[in-house]
């Protein structure tokens, strides 16, 4: 027995030293040391010899195995080691492959960008359907029943009660249904209109739209908040002008104008429209309007975004073409 354990450790080391490689190391281990492995069958067998002779054999089986344990540590070691000296394949002084990372669109980024602006100044965020009812897009918003919007060609329709919202005026209303004033809200969102699609004009775009209800709110209180927004949003020294402008929603309305120059021109844009409440809107909401004031204002995020950084035609914006849309 001695015998074949002798024999069996030298086989053993012998194929430990000419292991060529960890991965062949391993196997070796395996085949001698592994639960499996030759020596520790051997090992498992003991009960079945004659007692005088099981001590021996056990020890020389135990010496074998440390044996042969500590050939595949150093062996390990010299591999590793000679791996670390063999010549560099590749030049490590070539730069990197960065990943690319992922970023937002840029018209959630101005979205994002709006909606924390008006949050520092107290306001809340509102989302609604974007498929909408022709009451709460039209009828409650204080649109007379003949409007030129309610027409087919001007609006998309999915039935004669319902429609592809063209604002995001009815969240406001649905808001008002369900909370009492005082309260501040922004609602983004993407509306639809039945346009012709040009460099100025879309099917479908975004919007955002707010609204501010309280007691004794004035037309005072609207230009503040929006010279505010602009100046925080396009700097300090940007310039705006009111001009008196009719909504049917609002009473009085006023278009707002921002002063904007750039290399390829400069003068006035339109930028949002605004006004107090209409008192029938307040009244379809469920509030007393003898009580209660407030404004709204809107604009829209494609325009904000164009005007910003110069994006000459709306429908880069929508077209998904990488080589535009990693500019931002």
């Amino acid at each position: 027995m001695q015998q074949q354990i002798q024999s069996m450790m030298e086989r053993a080391l012998s194929e430990v030293a000419q292991a060529t490689d960890p991965d062949a190391l391993e196997e070796t281990r395996i085949e001698y040391l592994g639960r499996k492995g030759k020596l520790t069958s051997l090992l498992r067998g003991l009960g079945s010899m004659d007692a005088a002779e099981r001590p021996a054999a056990g020890q020389a089986l135990n010496r074998a195995k440390e044996a042969v344990k500590v050939a595949v540590d150093e062996r390990v070691t010299s591999l590793l080691s000679a791996q670390d000296d063999a010549p560099l394949t590749i030049d490590l002084t070539l730069p990197g492959r960065a990943s690319r990372p992922g970023s937002l669109h840029v018209l959630p980024q101005i979205i994002e960008e709006i909606c924390e602006i008006f949050h520092g100044m107290g306001y809340s965020r509102a989302v609604g359907p974007e498929v909408e009812l022709d009451e709460f897009n039209f009828a409650k918003l204080n649109f007379p029943d003949d409007h030129p919007s309610r027409d087919l060609q001007d609006t998309f329709y999915v039935n004669d009660a319902v429609v592809m919202r063209t604002q995001t005026s009815p969240v406001q209303l649905r808001y008002m249904q369900e909370h009492e004033p005082p309260l501040a809200i922004v609602s983004p969102g993407r509306v639809y209109r039945h346009e012709q699609i040009d460099a100025s004009h879309a099917a479908e775009f975004y919007q955002i739209e707010g609204l501010f209800v309280d007691h004794d709110v004035s037309l005072a209180d609207l230009k503040s908040t929006i010279h505010a927004f602009i100046h925080a949003l396009f700097g300090e020294d940007k310039k705006l002008r009111f001009r008196p402008h009719f909504f049917p929603f609002t009473e009085p309305s006023v278009e707002v104008d921002l002063w904007w120059e750039s290399d390829r021109k400069s003068g006035w844009l339109e930028i949002m429209g605004a006004g107090m409440v209409h008192p029938h809107v307040f009244a379809n909401a469920g509030y007393d309007p003898d009580r209660y004031t407030g404004f709204a204002f809107g604009m829209g995020i494609d325009r904000i975004a164009m005007v910003r950084h110069g994006i000459p035609d709306i429908r880069l914006l929508y077209e998904n073409d990488l080589r535009f849309l990693r500019q931002f």
